[in-house]
């Protein structure tokens, strides 16, 4: 008890305690907006795959998940919150075996029905913990490296607002389960950069095994690991020089990597288990980062600055400020910190794939940089006894409310978008209603869900895949179309003319029946028309 009572007296006094608590209950307000988002219909492309697998592995005891385009851990945290779930379920009557629990009815991607929708809420309460766990760490890394409860709370409250890390906190998907472990391997290279104690490059190698078993470019958070080790172990007394010989000679080191390793294998053990696939999977990721994704490629450096400054908000120009005054004042604990969101931007960056869930892990460092810059204009501000010093302190603030205020905007303009009943449902309610029972019906990525129970229904990604003659030579009735997929060649269509010229041949020879642009999404349905 007395070790609970001086860690809670180390958060701060009672009014930055409450500060802290109040921060964390917004973190945690903003990601339970829209938890529910679409149920019990699926609309996040990856959700049902975790789902079904880990179902799966919960039912059958068969944990070889048969896919590493990610690695392993999502699914078996995913296989535990199912196995809690079935035990509560048989406690109070709802199941008898796990059998019971029904599977998901997914016809393609982002294409789904789940007749239980706590069995998908309860896989994302998990992802909403850990981005709000994230939000935590990030308050424990900014006033652990720094000393200064200022830097951890104003990053915290930056996360906690973060429209990349609210938005995929809903989500059942392996990014925010890297950022959080990302950030728990943070907090043991800072313990490192302060103390050099072994327990902590123990705690350390397992956070690092955690966070590459949830994504496989999070092992790059091993890289400040070696800084810590060096500085701490056989840094000279000039600040700058580091001897190499006395850092690399403490075994400590080479441990915390070999446990990251173990770690790892043991959360993705079929990494060994199953190398021709496993190595099949990473073959796939890097050729899919480095080919293209329709609608989240190109010009990808520029993408990703854009993105910050349109969505995020003010961070990322403090955050530069704050490593350039770094590397020049020596600040290590600068160095530090922007060593791993510097490599990891870089590497990113030089992918064809660009999306805010690959940039994810990288913004609460990029965050923390910026509140340890504003702190240290601030406090540079407080020493002066000139005339303007209140002003500065206003103009300070002023800046810091507006890198608030940006990103807070943002969050709740998408929850509120997501919470808007659209098109997708408005269309299957009518398709069910007014589609004659039997008819046969081709939808693609996206699309309303459409009841196999009542229609003969077939997936195609993309319905242009295709062509109209074998859709007619299948019998095919009515083709669905949803934004979700042609959109985003319509939002580029100099970058994509061939498949913008592909929909609209295909839609200038069929027979439009009904068009859905509810809560600003479009869904499209369209008669198949035999030529006489």
């Amino acid at each position: 008890m007395r070790s609970i009572k001086n860690w809670c007296l180390s958060l701060g006094k009672p009014y930055q305690f409450a500060l802290l608590f109040g921060c964390i209950a917004l973190a945690i307000g903003l990601r339970v907006w829209g938890l529910n988002f679409g149920l019990p219909y699926v609309y996040h492309p990856d959700e049902g795959l975790v789902i079904v697998k880990s179902q799966e592995m919960l039912k059958t005891w068969d944990f070889h998940p048969r896919f590493f385009h990610w690695p392993s851990l999502i699914f078996y945290l995913n296989t535990f919150v199912y196995g809690l779930y079935f035990l509560v379920g048989k406690t109070v009557g709802v199941f008898q075996s796990t059998a019971d629990i029904p599977a998901p009815t997914i016809l393609g991607m982002a294409v789904g029905y789940i007749s239980m929708p706590t069995i998908w809420l309860a896989s994302r309460i998990l992802t909403m913990s850990l981005g709000v766990g994230s939000v935590v760490l990030t308050f424990v890394n900014g006033r652990s490296l720094t000393g200064k409860w200022g830097v951890g709370i104003f990053a915290a409250i930056l996360v906690s607002v973060s429209p990349a890390n609210v938005s995929n906190s809903r989500f059942v998907a392996p990014d925010t389960f890297a950022t959080f472990f990302v950030l728990l391997a943070f907090y043991g290279i800072v313990k490192v950069f302060h103390t050099g104690k072994s327990r902590y490059y123990l705690f350390t190698g397992i956070a690092v095994g955690l966070a590459t078993s949830s994504k496989y470019n999070a092992a790059l958070i091993g890289l400040p690991l070696i800084l810590a080790h060096l500085y701490h172990h056989g840094l000279a007394q000039d600040g700058w020089k580091i001897s190499l010989k006395r850092g690399v000679k403490d075994w400590r080191l080479i441990g915390a990597g070999l446990i990251s390793i173990v770690v790892f294998v043991l959360t993705t053990p079929y990494a060994i288990l199953d190398w021709p696939m496993f190595w099949e999977g990473i073959q796939f990721n890097a050729m899919h980062y480095n080919s293209g994704h329709e609608g989240m490629e190109g010009n990808t450096l520029n993408w990703y600055l854009s993105y910050l400054w349109r969505v995020e908000g003010l961070f990322f120009i403090l955050a530069l400020l704050e490593i350039g005054r770094g590397v020049y004042s020596r600040d290590w604990s600068t160095i530090l910190l922007a060593i791993f969101p510097i490599i990891y931007f870089a590497s990113i960056s030089t992918f064809v794939v660009r999306n805010n869930r690959t940039l994810l892990i990288a913004i609460p460092f990029f965050i923390l940089l910026a509140a340890q810059f504003l702190m240290f204009v601030y406090s540079w501000l407080k020493r002066q006894t000139f005339w303007w010093r209140p002003y500065g302190i206003a103009v300070l603030l002023l800046i810091m409310a507006v890198t608030i205020a940006k990103p807070l905007q943002k969050t709740v303009a998408s929850s509120q978008r997501q919470t808007i009943v659209d098109s997708r449902e408005t269309a299957r309610i009518w398709i069910s209603d007014n589609l004659p029972q039997g008819a046969k019906i081709a939808l693609e990525s996206y699309a309303p869900f459409v009841d196999p129970r009542s229609f003969s229904v077939s997936y195609i990604n993309k319905l242009t895949d295709n062509s109209l003659e074998t859709y007619r030579a299948d019998g095919v009735d009515y083709l669905i179309f949803s934004y979700g997929t042609y959109g985003r060649f319509f939002v580029e269509p100099e970058k994509y003319a061939q498949e913008v010229a592909a929909y609209e041949h295909m839609w200038s020879q069929l027979e439009p029946v009904q068009i859905f642009t509810d809560g600003g999404y479009e869904v499209r349905v369209y008669a198949v028309i035999t030529p006489d």
